[in-house]
Formats: structure tokens, C-alpha cells, sequence
């Protein structure tokens, strides 16, 4: 009989590649996790895992154990959440992690409205960024992850996670005031190749679409000063040092003091946030209350 344990603890080595940082993220020892992979194939009776210079990569058995483990996870998560919704689950905590805009954009408004419709419902929030709340939520962490599309995300039907939509927003070109487009209606980003630029780091999916947008344009942006704080962003653009590309809705509130902020001329780069859970926990009695307070939180933006 295989150990449902067990099968987390293989889709944690599949998903971060090595022992430790599997370990890591299911707070167990590297011995632990190697030990409890041995127990696993001797209850299979195949190998499963190889370990290499550059980490752990799973055998063709063991990516084939992989893709029943997906489908298994969902069906107990599909049972606790039965369950909970027999035991009238209409009281518990659920751990959200979002990045700081989505706080305050869909996640604020979310808590607010729940207070009201579901007081027996606690959220506990965690400021994560959209790239690090999806690996947080596979590694049961959180319960709901607000996440970017990004390159290298889990795709929409990825068989670990159900998606919610949430909604999507515009970057807007932000220039110092002696900037020579400051005066534009529109800046097109092609005019931009050849200045200094501000802007996330490699990793935060901001990045990706401030490069994307950029190599759209015809040009790579030369990327002199780094901040995944937008507030620094723009404290940057207003000393004259470069320019940037900054979500909307990442504006709202801020000292623009030294900067003005222009829609981009053309298709503007977009950001798509959604919301997401472990496959087979969306209907749970805790957590299909807070997808609905979330799209409706959206929906209001």
C-alpha cells in the first residue's frame, strides 16, 4: 500500500529538484526525505528517483507515479473538503499569500467583504511575490496563492492547481519631468531603447513583462538600477537616473513628485493576476468563500 505522505514528499523532490530544498519546504531533514523516497520505491518496487551533480531528477517510473499522484492529491484534497463541507465547515483560517499590490487591489477588499458574509472565516496574509507564493501553496504553506502569469509558471491546467482569474492591468511608462517625452500623450517604447532603465529583478514576473514588452519593441532595455519596490522604482525615475515601465494599480497613492506617468502608445504590456489553489481543495467550505470574495473584490477594482 503506498503512503499518501509518501507521495508528497515525491511531488516536493519533482517539483524543487533536490532532496534539501524539498526538505526545506516540507520542514523534514534531507535524511528524512531520502528515507521516506527509499520507502516509496521499496513499496512500489522501482526506482524512482536519480541523483545527479546537478540535483534529483525522476526516473520514466517514477514520472509515471508522478502523474498518479497528481490525480490522487486532488482526490483527497476533493475529500477533506467534502468533509469539511458535511462537519458545516464555516469556521477556520486560510492562509493567503499575494504580492503587495494584489493586497491591497483584491486581498484587502476580500478580508472586508468576509468579515461581513463569512464571520467565522480568519484570513491570515503573507506578502509573497508572484513567483514564490505558487511554489509556497504546492508545498502546502498557504491555502491560497494571488500569483502573475509569468514565463516558467505552472500552466493553466496544470493537473497540481485550479486557476481563478482574478484580473488584468496595464503597465504605464513612468519618465523623469525633464524627461524629452514627458510632454507626450503616449510614449512608445521604441523611443526608450537607449535609455537607462529601473525595474524588478530577474525572477519577479514584473520582469518579465518589462522585458517582454521591450524585446517587443525591437530593443533589450538596459537595466541600470534594480528594485522589486515600486516606490524605489519611481523615487529612481524622479532622480533623472532612467525610466520605467510600473503596474497600474502600483501607482495608486504614490508620490509622483518628480515623474510623469504615461500610458504606453500601442499594446500595452499587461500583467494577469489570478488566484489558485491546490486541485480538489476549490470547493472547500473555507476556501470557495474566499475564491468568490476575491473575484468580487476584482470585479470591483
Amino acid at each position: 500500500m503506498i503512503e499518501a505522505r509518501r507521495l508528497h514528499i515525491l511531488r516536493a523532490v519533482a517539483d524543487h529538484r533536490t532532496v534539501t530544498a524539498a526538505a526545506a519546504a516540507l520542514y523534514l531533514t534531507p535524511s528524512a526525505v531520502s528515507q521516506q523516497l527509499a520507502a516509496l520505491e521499496q513499496e512500489t518496487g522501482h526506482r524512482l528517483v536519480e541523483r545527479g551533480a546537478k540535483g534529483v531528477r525522476l526516473t520514466p517510473a517514477g514520472e509515471i507515479l508522478l502523474g498518479h499522484t497528481n490525480v490522487v492529491l486532488a482526490q483527497l484534497e476533493r475529500a477533506a473538503a467534502e468533509l469539511a463541507a458535511y462537519g458545516a465547515g464555516a469556521a477556520g483560517t486560510v492562509t493567503v499569500a499575494s504580492f503587495a499590490t494584489g493586497i491591497a487591489q483584491v486581498v484587502v477588499p476580500a478580508v472586508v467583504r468576509l468579515a461581513a458574509t463569512a464571520p467565522g472565516i480568519r484570513i491570515r496574509v503573507q506578502d509573497a511575490e508572484g513567483d514564490a507564493s505558487l511554489p509556497m501553496l504546492l508545498d502546502r504553506q498557504v491555502d491560497v496563492a494571488v500569483a502573475v502569469e509569468y514565463r516558467g509558471a505552472p500552466p493553466a491546467d496544470d493537473p497540481r492547481l485550479s486557476h481563478v482569474p482574478l484580473y488584468a492591468e496595464p503597465f504605464d511608462a513612468v519618465v523623469p519631468v525633464t524627461h524629452r517625452l514627458a510632454d507626450t500623450v503616449e510614449v512608445p517604447l521604441a523611443e526608450l531603447a537607449k535609455d537607462p532603465w529601473i525595474g524588478p529583478y530577474p525572477g519577479n514576473p514584473c520582469h518579465d513583462v518589462v522585458v517582454l514588452a521591450c524585446e517587443n519593441a525591437g530593443f533589450q532595455p538596459l537595466l541600470e538600477h534594480s528594485s522589486d519596490d515600486f516606490r524605489a522604482v519611481v523615487a529612481l525615475a524622479s532622480a533623472d537616473v532612467g525610466v520605467a515601465l510600473v503596474p497600474r494599480s502600483a501607482l495608486r497613492g504614490m508620490d509622483l513628485t518628480g515623474v510623469v506617468v504615461r500610458p504606453v502608445d500601442g499594446v500595452a504590456p499587461t500583467r494577469r493576476v489570478f488566484a489558485a489553489v491546490r486541485r480538489g481543495a476549490e470547493e472547500h467550505p473555507l476556501i470557495r468563500p474566499v475564491l468568490d470574495a476575491l473575484g468580487e473584490a476584482a470585479g470591483e477594482a
